[in-house]
C-alpha cells in the first residue's frame, strides 16, 4: 500500500495512537503522520503509508482549517479546557458581539504568537511542557504565524464558535487565549476540529473504528501525486523515467520558475520524483523509482 490515508481522529487518542492503529489495522509498518492533533481535538489527520512517508515534508506546511468554540471568562494554565482555571471574570456577560468579532479580526495576517506554555516548544533543548510541569518558568518570544481567515460562526456567551483557516505552527488555543486578554475576561478552547488540510477535507476521512474496512480504506487513500497536487508538476518522457532512475535532472513538459519544487510524474501520471527547478531542468531531490 502507497499513499495518504485521511483519518477521522476521535477526541482522545493522540495522533501517535492514530498512527499505531494505522498501522496495525494495515498490517504494515512504514506509517507517519503530518501534523499532529492534540488529544482533545477531532479532526483530520493525514496519515503518509508506504514510500509515502517520504512526502510528509510536502503536506505538513498545507493550510488548515479548524472549528473552534472559545470559552469566554476563564483563563486556564494550558489555554484549553483541560487545564486549571487560573483566573476567571464575570465580565463576558457585558461583551458585545462586535467586541468580540473585532478582537478575533485583530488575529488575522502574520502575527507574533507566544506559544501555550503546556506545548512541544523547546526551550534550551527541553519541551515547554516538560518544564511547566515541574513548576518551572516557561518563556518563549512570538513565533511569526500567519492566519488567512477567521469567522464567526456563532455566539452564544460565555462560549464563541469560530472557524479559523491558518498556516502551519499556529496554536488555536493561543487565539482562545489572546482574544480573551483583549477583552479583559480570560478565555480558553473548549472544543477543537479540524476540518480541511490543504484541499483534503474531513469528509472523505476514514474514521478510526472503521480502519479494517479494506473497501473503504482503498477508496479513501490519495494517490501520492494528487497528495501533492499543490506542488508545480510535470511530465516525462520514457526517456525521462530513465534518466531518473540514475538520479539525472530532467525537462518537464511545463513551465517551472527557477528553484521551484516539482512534482515529477511519469507518462501514466504516476509520481516519479519531486525535485528542484534548475537551469531549464528539474534535479530529483526523491526519487519513486516504480513510480507512486
Amino acid at each position: 500500500m502507497n499513499g495518504v490515508l485521511p483519518v477521522d481522529k476521535p477526541v482522545g487518542p493522540t495522533s501517535h495512537d492514530v498512527v499505531g492503529a494505522v498501522r496495525r489495522a494495515l498490517r504494515i509498518k512504514q506509517v507517519g503522520h503530518t501534523g499532529t492533533l492534540d488529544p482533545f481535538a477531532s479532526g483530520l489527520l493525514l496519515v503518509c503509508i508506504g514510500p509515502a512517508t517520504r512526502l510528509a515534508e510536502y503536506i505538513t506546511p498545507l493550510p488548515k482549517t479548524y472549528l473552534a468554540t472559545m470559552r469566554l471568562g476563564e483563563a486556564t494554565d494550558t489555554d484549553d479546557h483541560t487545564g486549571t482555571v487560573v483566573s476567571s471574570s464575570e465580565s463576558w456577560r457585558d461583551v458585545s458581539s462586535d467586541a468580540i468579532e473585532a478582537a478575533l479580526m485583530a488575529q488575522v495576517g502574520e502575527i507574533g504568537q507566544v506559544p501555550p506554555a503546556y506545548s512541544a516548544k523547546k526551550v534550551a533543548g527541553e519541551r515547554m511542557y516538560d518544564v511547566a510541569r515541574r513548576g518551572g518558568e516557561v518563556g518563549l518570544p512570538p513565533v511569526r504565524v500567519t492566519i488567512h481567515s477567521l469567522q464567526v460562526v456563532s455566539i452564544d456567551l460565555p462560549d464563541v464558535v469560530f472557524e479559523v483557516e491558518c498556516g502551519s505552527g499556529t496554536y488555536i488555543r493561543a487565539i482562545a487565549r489572546d482574544v480573551g486578554r483583549a477583552l479583559g475576561v480570560g478565555g480558553h478552547l473548549r472544543e477543537l476540529r479540524r476540518t480541511r488540510i490543504g484541499a483534503h477535507d474531513v469528509a472523505r476521512a476514514v474514521p478510526i473504528d472503521q480502519l479494517g474496512d479494506e473497501s473503504l480504506v482503498a477508496s479513501a487513500l490519495i494517490a501520492p501525486a494528487d497528495a501533492v497536487s499543490h506542488l508545480a508538476h510535470g511530465r516525462v518522457d520514457e526517456r525521462g523515467v530513465a534518466d531518473l532512475g540514475f538520479g539525472r535532472a530532467v525537462h518537464v513538459d511545463a513551465e517551472i520558475a527557477e528553484g521551484e519544487t516539482v512534482a515529477v510524474l511519469g507518462p501514466d501520471g504516476a509520481l516519479l520524483a519531486i525535485g528542484e527547478a534548475a537551469g531549464g531542468r528539474v534535479r530529483p531531490r526523491k526519487v519513486f523509482a516504480a513510480g507512486a
